[in-house]
């Protein structure tokens, strides 16, 4: 059974989503860690409150952002880590990282990428003036949320749309697409080709 660490920030509602699958059995894996950058993070608690380990570490503690990703990799090696969810993760992943876990890493972006990378998406998206926002579930490679694409699903935009409501509606998609994409991972049904993700039917 595939070991998953995930990395989070914020709240962990795409974190909860992953334990529910794991849970349900729709997902055969394991939850091993949770590790956050933030102290108080709910997505810790929501961790706990499931048997999971959680892990605190604070970036400041480190006098180098390549000393701190070599603490999370001596953590994640700990718990026989195979593959690493962003889940709300607020930092940009370094190189120590990013090698150790090579097409290994994966995250959910809410916005159909290339379009509106970075913070902000869903609000960026209805600025513009979109009719149609989504989501992404993403390989994580050293630029900016454009590692190939795994998944991505629409959302229509409303006339009545706000930016809240845009986001709240997008938030449920990457609930459902998160645990595809994993899934497909654990079942070794991706295929990266150059930008593209092949998945094995």
């Amino acid at each position: 059974m595939s070991n998953i660490a995930v990395l989070v920030s914020g709240r962990g509602s795409n974190l909860q989503a992953i334990i529910d699958s794991v849970e349900s059995g729709y997902l055969q894996a394991r939850i091993s860690v949770v590790i956050s950058d933030v102290g108080d993070a709910y997505a810790l608690e929501r961790a706990r409150k499931h048997g999971i380990e959680a892990v605190f570490i604070d970036p400041k503690n480190f006098a180098s952002k390549e000393l701190y990703e070599e603490e999370i990799l001596r953590i994640l090696r700990e718990h026989g880590a195979l593959l690493i969810l962003l889940a709300g993760y607020m930092k940009i992943v370094g190189k120590t990282l990013l090698l150790a876990f090579k097409n290994r890493m994966l995250n959910i972006h809410p916005a159909l990428l290339p379009a509106f990378p970075g913070l902000h998406a869903q609000k960026q998206a209805f600025d513009y003036g979109v009719k149609v926002a989504g989501c992404t579930v993403h390989f994580v490679d050293e630029s900016l949320d454009c590692g190939p694409i795994i998944l991505q699903r629409c959302v229509e935009v409303r006339e009545d749309d706000t930016a809240d409501t845009l986001a709240a509606r997008i938030l449920e998609q990457e609930h459902k697409i998160y645990p595809e994409a994993v899934r497909l991972f654990v079942e070794n049904r991706l295929r990266i080709e150059g930008r593209k993700v092949r998945i094995i039917r």
